[in-house]
This record gives structure tokens, sequence and C-alpha cells, in this order.
């Protein structure tokens, strides 16, 4: 039933942990997320901060879905997509999967002798996807064809992938000097690239930030990020981590700026516009940082 395994699941839990902290000196930090973590903008958010903090304190995190809370119809699926999806939630620079073979071949080596390992993906075309096979071993969820899925999902946010055989002590060696004995997917297009195409391209919340010449100055001629400081009001009722325009009020009218992810509500954002970044928790009571939108979740128009 699934309420007996998903008690099996919370029981595990501990032990495994336990077994990870044996292998690192460092310490290591659970992270269970669920498909509704990765569905809900501002839970997204949230599970990205947490992660960057635990990276920033150098803590190892340990990432699974949560199996006791976790119902079939949603669940994240087979680990090398969780994988893919956690490598895109921290923009990773690269997304490693073990394997139980050494790399993709040109057919199933365990059924093949004539399969032939193929070092380096241009590009994951159907003919690349067609190599791979079924499920696989038992060792884990998913095979070399879920392994490909999560692949392209990296590479579609600018990320490349590289198998390599996880069960061989001396790959897994080689890897610590930056040697890949496996095979190496490259992704489509650069991160920068992939950022920049989503930011431009992404549907827009109704409403906007207003800026005065300050703020405006330095998003065009500098590049920065933009400060509390130099917002002078917010319109609309969009939310932490809405998609929303950057604009300057002129007599004129309103010339728009920019687009970004915004770090705070529209409601926050009034709270404490023209305000210093260190007064945002005293003014909210909370702090998601000092920045209302980070130049790198910002594009100019």
């Amino acid at each position: 039933a699934m309420a007996a395994r998903q008690a099996l699941a919370a029981l595990g839990q501990a032990q495994l942990i336990g077994l990870w902290q044996r292998f690192f000196e460092r310490p290591v930090a659970q992270v269970l997320l669920t498909h509704d973590d990765l569905r809900n903008r501002r839970r997204y958010l949230n599970a990205r901060a947490t992660l960057n903090e635990l990276l920033r304190l150098g803590t190892l995190p340990v990432v699974n879905e949560n199996d006791t809370v976790s119902v079939d119809e949603l669940k994240l699926g087979d680990n090398d997509n969780l994988a893919a999806t956690v490598a895109a939630l921290i923009d990773a620079d690269v997304l490693f999967i073990a394997t139980d073979i050494d790399g993709l071949y040109s057919a199933d080596p365990r059924r093949d002798p004539a399969a032939v390992p193929i070092h380096d993906v241009p590009e994951l075309t159907t003919t690349v996807l067609a190599m791979a096979g079924g499920a696989g071993s038992g060792a884990g969820t998913g095979g070399m064809h879920t392994k490909l899925e999560a692949a392209a999902k990296a590479g579609r946010v600018g990320i490349d992938t590289c198998l390599f055989n996880g069960r061989d002590a001396d790959v897994v060696r080689a890897l610590a000097q930056g040697r890949l004995f496996g095979t190496r997917i490259h992704a489509g297009q650069s991160r920068e690239a992939a950022r920049k195409y989503w930011l431009r391209h992404a549907p827009l919340e109704v409403g906007a930030i207003v800026v005065d010449e300050g703020a405006a100055r330095a998003l065009r001629e500098k590049g920065a990020s933009l400060l509390p400081g130099g917002v002078t009001t917010a319109e609309g009722e969009f939310r932490r981590g809405d998609m929303v325009q950057v604009r300057l009020r002129g007599e004129a009218g309103d010339v728009v700026l920019a687009r970004g992810v915004s770090q705070y509500s529209a409601s926050d954002i009034r709270r404490v516009a023209g305000r210093h970044s260190r007064e945002i928790e005293g003014v909210l009571g909370y702090n998601y940082g000092g920045n209302v939108i980070h130049r790198d979740d910002m594009v100019l128009v």
C-alpha cells in the first residue's frame, strides 16, 4: 500500500543520510523535494535559495524526492530527471550522471558485442536517442533513455551532461582529477544564451516596477541589479518570482527599461520603495536578499 511504502521511506531517511555522512568530512545536508516544490514559483525560489545557501556554507546537499508525501500521479519521476531539474535549479556548471556501464554506446553493450562507446555527443539528435535501450539495471530508477532525457532537459538551460561508470573506482578517481572516461553530451546553447532567451520571452505578469532616473542609469550603463532605493513604486499585484517589466516614468509617459524576475511581491516593493537594502528586514520582517531584481535575473529591452 502507498502508506506502507511512504512509512518505510521515512524510516530509511536517517540511515541513508548517516551512510552519506560516513563518506565525507564536510557536513551532509538532506533536501527532499516534491513536484509541488518545483511547480509553485514561490516554493521553487525558496528551494533554490536553500540549496545555494547550503553550497555557500560548504555543505554537501543530498537531494531526493520526498517519497514520504509524494503520490504516484505527482511524482518527479526517476532520479536522472530529478538531477537535471536540480542542476537547472542551482545553475550548475555541469551535470554528472553515474551509470552501470562506461557511458553511451551505439547499442546496448550487454546485448550487442559490436556496440562501440560514444565519447562525445555534440547534439542530442533522434539518432542518438535511438541508441538508448530500455530500463537498464535494477540499481535505481531509469535506464540510458532516461539519462538522455535528463541530458536534454539540462541542455535546454545550457548545462552539459557527463555520463560515467559509477561502479568503476578508477573512473571516479579520474573525475576528481578533471578527466572523464565516459560520454560528454553538449548543451545546444550556452547557459547565458538560454537564460537570456527565457528572460526575453517568458510571459509577463500584469504590473510593473517603476524606478527613478538614477536607477535607470545604473541599469543601462552599469548592468547593475535593481535595489529598493531606486524604486518609486510597484503597480499591480504580482508575486515574488513573477516576470515583470521595469519602467522609468517621465512627463511623456512610461519607458520600458527591462524585464526580470522580482524577488519581492508588488505589495512588499511598495513598502520598501526608496529605502536602503539593509532596511528590508526591519520593514517587512523577512528578507529575500538586498536586490529587488538581481542582474542575472534581468534583461534590458
